[in-house]
């Protein structure tokens, strides 16, 4: 060793010559110096090595306040990882269980190096989460100050970077450790390091101000002492200059210069009394300060009665000290000081617990103390009981992006919390590089890929394998529209196998049809058409008796009896009144629209006399039209339309078919009154599944009219489809 690691040890040895037996410092030395001593270990520089590894444990010894199993896991952590010695060999070494530091500083290692945003109050949360013992944080939190008090020897461009960490989440951590002075030298290294300028005129104007400020102190102090005395137990009273962090701080939040901050300093008053005499000692010594300044009641702050979550202990009050100025006075005992000066390490030392062997259960007091109902909630508690997290994970995509999801997520959870295509088509994915099923419960620290497959299908089970709503949402939205295809799929089918048939489906008559079957909806039949759960043949048959059945009782209001054959030829351009011209320019003709498919003036239209003698005249693209060709081809007579529509309204059925999204009916039927010379006559809905289907019975002039109101009904957010029946 170098001269300088000679001394740092020989202080270390001096001050803490019981920490280690004779024959474990013996080992502890053979151990390092064999592990640096080889290269293939990878330690370039091995002064250096030792140099970092007795300063960070100078830090948890003497500025934390840790012990054996800590510093132990902390020098002997490369040598474990890089497997020179086994965990279980450290233990048996130096009679000390370090497997649950080790497997700490492990895993925040990992975390590290997942390149994660360490902005993210997510990150914190996690840290505190996978360094399940709080040792490790504090180790951490020492790591990081060592390195700003050596950040001059970093590269220019690594220092800013280290100095932000610092700043937003290892001063943090100090805090709410409990860790007041660590907390306060991280400020102020990072604000050295990120806006030098700021810091290094603050530092002057600190220097600048210094004798007056300590001849102010010593005039406040004074007059108290000879008071303090007839409290009867040792004390001493110090004056103390705020950080140069906390000054800039209140610089920001005021808005002001240096020198309208009027409390740069504070005034500490700290007695040495017996703990059962703490408080009535610490009220004593408020009463005998509020006598001697004016104090100012809305700036009192007890921290006897109710101590801050971190363990910090005081009572705080801000007085009208010589000049009138105002001062804050801070009064604890030694007992309350060193907790605030080293936290959790002092609370340790204070609950009577020797060894770190007892932390546990210390630990378990202090949740149990906390999450007392009867107790004021206060700040940072949840960040400081370890184990209330147990309600979140986090996990990282296979890129290093930080994920939150509640506790017992899936990977079909984390597969929806990405995009809604990836959770569709999730067939499985590998955690930390394993193969495992959607199913899968994510833990703290996974990492995660998902596997998919473009033929893969959501299926109702889903909705038992996640938890989070959004996943559930998404999966029933999937389902929905598999759902709508499906039954797109069916129509399709029977529409096909129909016209094989040489039979048009007309929708109506198709509804009834699935009613008789059992079905709630028409969608429900298309959707086991599609399956294969019904036999089509069944439905055929089905359809034709209907068929059938509604041809036999149809009657016409009109017969053709009297029919009058003129001699005189009527003109192409009939009247207002005869807009349609049948056979061979036949006039009076009593006639009927069909009802199977309703056909409007404008249409290409044909005359078919029925067996009862009357004519019905028919669309020559109506769904009956090849069978009457077929079968009954000498009934058929020629028809056109004359002259003008004006006067004559059609009623004309839509099929709508789309998605039930709120308002759909609304705006169809706005668009539809909006329309000259149409009129809705009545309106049928069926929804299921997330599917619309309407039928919508208009009265419009001409065929014109009518291709201009579909075109628009077509527009209209979440149609998919109209047709005329």
């Amino acid at each position: 060793m170098n001269a300088e690691n000679i001394r740092l040890y020989r202080n270390l040895y001096t001050s803490h010559s019981t920490l280690f037996t004779h024959s474990e410092r013996k080992e502890l030395s053979r151990i390092l110096k064999h592990f640096l001593s080889e290269k293939k270990y990878g330690v370039e520089n091995p002064e250096a090595f030792l140099k970092r590894n007795l300063e960070i444990m100078d830090i948890l010894l003497n500025e934390i306040g840790l012990g054996k199993a800590a510093v132990i896991s902390f020098l002997l952590m490369e040598p474990v990882e890089k497997q020179y010695i086994d965990v279980k060999d450290v233990d048996k070494l130096f009679s000390t269980a370090i497997s649950p530091i080790m497997i700490g500083l492990q895993r925040v290692k990992e975390l590290y190096q997942k390149n994660v945003a360490l902005e993210s109050e997510n990150f914190r949360k996690l840290l505190l989460t996978m360094a399940e013992d709080v040792r490790v944080i504090l180790i951490i939190v020492a790591v990081r100050l060592q390195t700003m008090r050596n950040l001059e020897s970093y590269p220019t461009d690594e220092q800013q970077q280290i100095a932000r960490e610092s700043s937003f989440l290892y001063a943090p951590l100090a805090h709410r450790m409990g860790l007041y002075k660590v907390k306060t030298e991280l400020e102020d290294l990072s604000l050295k390091f990120t806006d030098r300028e700021i810091y290094k005129a603050i530092a002057r104007k600190l220097n600048e101000t210094k004798r007056s400020r300590d001849a102010y102190m010593n005039a406040f102090i004074e007059p108290l002492k000879k008071e303090m005395e007839e409290i009867g137990f040792p004390f001493e009273i110090k004056g103390r200059t705020k950080s140069i962090h906390s000054i800039y701080s209140k610089m920001q939040k005021q808005n002001t210069t240096f020198e309208n901050i009027y409390d740069l300093f504070a005034i500490r008053i700290i007695f040495d009394t017996p703990i059962e005499k703490e408080k009535a000692a610490c009220w004593q010594a408020y009463s005998i300060v509020a006598d001697m300044y004016q104090p100012n009641p809305k700036r009192l702050r007890d921290w006897l009665s109710i101590p801050k979550s971190n363990g910090y202990e005081s009572l705080h009050t801000t007085v009208l000290g010589p000049q009138n100025k105002w001062v804050e006075v801070q009064i604890r005992t030694a007992r309350m000081n060193e907790v605030a000066e080293m936290g959790l390490a002092a609370h340790w030392k204070y609950k009577g617990i020797k060894s770190e062997s007892g932390m546990d259960e210390w630990l378990k007091n202090i949740r149990e103390i906390l999450e007392n109902p009867d107790l004021n909630a206060v700040d940072f508690m949840d960040e400081f009981k370890l184990n209330l997290y147990d309600k979140e994970v986090f996990v990282f995509t296979p890129n290093g992006d930080l994920h939150k999801l509640p506790k017992d997520a899936t990977l079909l959870d984390f597969a929806f919390s990405i995009h809604t295509n990836l959770g569709t088509q999730c067939v499985g994915g590998k955690v930390n590089g394993k193969h495992v099923q959607i199913k899968y419960v994510l833990n703290n620290g996974d990492q995660v890929e998902v596997l998919t497959s473009p033929t893969q299908k959501p299926n109702p089970a889903w909705l038992n394998i996640v938890t989070t709503s959004k996943a559930k949402n998404k999966i029933r939205q999937s389902l929905k529209e598999v759902e709508f295809k499906d039954a797109e799929i069916g129509r399709e089918t029977l529409i096909r196998r129909f016209k094989n048939w040489k039979i048009e489906l007309e929708d109506g008559r198709f509804s009834r049809i699935s009613k008789k079957m059992g079905y709630k909806t028409v969608s429900d039949l298309y959707q086991a058409i599609a399956h294969e759960k019904v036999d089509i043949h069944e439905v055929r048959e089905l359809y034709l008796e209907l068929e059938t059945r509604d041809n036999t009782t149809a009657t016409e209001n009109r017969t053709a009896e009297n029919f009058v054959k003129e001699v005189a030829a009527i003109p192409e351009t009939a009247s207002k009144e005869d807009v349609l011209v049948i056979d061979n320019n036949l006039r009076n003709v009593d006639y009927k629209l069909a009802k199977c498919c309703n056909p409007i003036y404008g249409d290409e239209i044909f005359g078919f006399v029925s067996v009862m003698g009357g004519i019905k005249i028919h669309r020559t693209n109506c769904p009956n039209a090849p069978q009457m060709i077929s079968r009954f081809g000498y009934r058929i007579i020629k028809a056109r339309w004359s002259g003008k529509s004006e006067g004559s309204q059609y009623p004309i059925t839509l099929r709508v078919v789309g998605h039930d999204d709120i308002g759909i009916v609304t705006n169809i039927t706005s668009i539809i009154s909006k329309e000259k010379e149409v009129m809705l006559r009545s309106i049928s809905i069926d929804t299921n599944a997330g599917l619309f289907q309407g039928n919508l019975t208009v009265m419009v002039n001409d065929n014109k009219s009518l291709d201009d109101l579909i075109k628009k009904v077509k527009n209209v957010k979440g149609v998919k489809n109209v047709s005329r029946t």
